[in-house]
């Protein structure tokens, strides 16, 4: 076995890993490579001992955020993608920048700076949906349909965009994106009482079978992604929905996208190969 160790970084309600992470760590054993997760935040663990570090399920950022991107600038160039691009990533602002290149789809999104702001973006496509602009794993949605809303949060926290109504009907497409190229792909769908299609909020996700058009529609939000963070992006995960007889991305995860293991355990086999060639 090498000596050459990849650490992957997680928090602290995933310290073993993230879902299926067997899957990940077996491809990395299989390779000769020593992997190992860790905390972001453990004091204790001493970054300049791997030849490689990769974010993988740092999923309580959203509340330390400079903490996190401070983490990030310290890690230095073993860290895949690195602060700038995380900086980027994490401010969901960055689908205004995505729209602006005119090559690819993106869900329309606006970026209120103020209060009047916000009550305005809301009226124009209301039903809307109001999240965070810093925010993971859905938390914080929320659906307007009427004029009684009342916003809370600080003038400038949010995106707004509207409520597309296919992610109940069709459900969303997540695309796996691996060295550029479209590897694989997970069709989730909404709860019954919700929009939102992760597993806590009633939503489920199943393997599916790869699509030409999200295929395409994915590999070019990542090279998009790329062009304007001028850094290669080695992994993300591109999820989309349909919207006006398209699918159009709604997210472009390259900070912590979680890879489905448990739901495709192929995907730790093709990550491990993105890694181990960049050692």
């Amino acid at each position: 076995m090498t000596s050459e160790l990849v650490l992957l970084a997680t928090d602290r309600e995933h310290e073993e890993g993230e879902a299926g992470h067997a899957a990940l760590d077996a491809a990395f054993a299989e390779r000769g490579v020593r992997s190992r997760w860790v905390r972001w935040d453990d004091p204790a663990v001493d970054w300049a001992e791997a030849a490689l570090v990769a974010v993988r399920s740092t999923w309580d950022y959203e509340d330390r955020l400079e903490d996190f991107l401070a983490w990030a600038e310290g890690v230095g160039p073993t860290l895949l993608h690195g602060a700038d691009v995380f900086r980027w990533n994490t401010d969901k602002a960055y689908l205004v920048e995505l729209a602006g290149l005119g090559s690819v789809p993106v869900v329309p999104t606006e970026v209120p700076a103020t209060v009047e702001e916000l009550r305005a973006a809301v009226a124009r496509v209301r039903p809307a949906v109001v999240k965070p602009r810093v925010g993971a794993g859905g938390r914080g949605l929320v659906v307007v349909r009427d004029g009684s809303w009342e916003p809370t949060g600080e003038p400038g926290s949010w995106v707004v965009q509207p409520l597309v109504p296919s992610v109940q009907q069709e459900g969303e497409e997540s695309v796996f994106v691996i060295d550029g190229r479209a590897v694989s792909q997970v069709h989730k769908v909404a709860g019954a009482s919700d929009v939102r299609v992760h597993e806590e909020y009633g939503g489920t996700s199943a393997p599916a079978a790869l699509s030409p058009e999200a295929a395409s529609v994915a590999e070019a939000a990542a090279a998009a992604t790329s062009r304007l963070v001028g850094r290669e992006i080695v992994y993300a995960r591109i999820d989309l929905l349909r919207h006006e007889g398209r699918l159009a991305v709604s997210e472009v995860e390259v900070t912590e996208p979680g890879l489905y293991l448990d739901v495709i355990p192929d995907n730790g086999r093709l990550f491990a190969d993105a890694v181990v060639s960049r050692l």
